[in-house]
C-alpha cells in the first residue's frame, strides 16, 4: 500500500498531443507523441503503444493524462520523457485517460 505522501509525489498532468508519428523501430506497435503540458512544464515526448484503438488523426489535438516526473527512458533511438496513462485491457488494448472537458494544459491531477 502507498501512503498519501508517496502518492502525492507522482505528478500526473493534463497535456495536449501536438504531433503523432509512427514508431517503426519499436518492438511492439507504437506512436511517438509530442505533448504540450503548458508553460510550466513545456513540451515532452512519449512513446505509446496505443495503435490498436487510436489513429494518428484521432490523437492529434487530444488531451491526455501523463506522469511527468518519472526519469526519461530510452526506447531504441527515441527518448521518452513522460508516461501517457491508460487502462490496459485484453491483448494490450489501451484506452487513454483524459479529462471529460477541455482544460488548461499542465493542470495537475490529484
Amino acid at each position: 500500500m502507498l501512503t498519501w505522501e508517496e502518492f502525492e509525489k507522482t505528478e500526473m498532468r493534463v497535456g495536449t498531443i501536438t504531433e503523432v508519428n509512427d514508431f517503426p523501430e519499436a518492438r511492439k506497435p507504437a506512436y511517438q507523441l509530442t505533448i504540450d503540458f503548458g508553460a510550466e512544464i513545456g513540451i515532452r515526448k512519449s512513446s505509446a503503444q496505443i495503435t490498436k484503438r487510436y489513429t494518428k488523426t484521432e490523437l492529434l489535438n487530444r488531451q491526455i493524462v501523463a506522469v511527468v516526473n518519472f526519469p526519461k527512458k530510452q526506447i531504441g533511438k527515441f527518448m521518452s520523457e513522460c508516461l501517457v496513462l491508460g487502462s490496459v485491457g485484453n491483448d494490450n488494448d489501451i484506452v487513454l485517460l483524459a479529462p471529460d472537458f477541455k482544460v488548461e494544459n499542465g493542470l495537475r491531477i490529484g
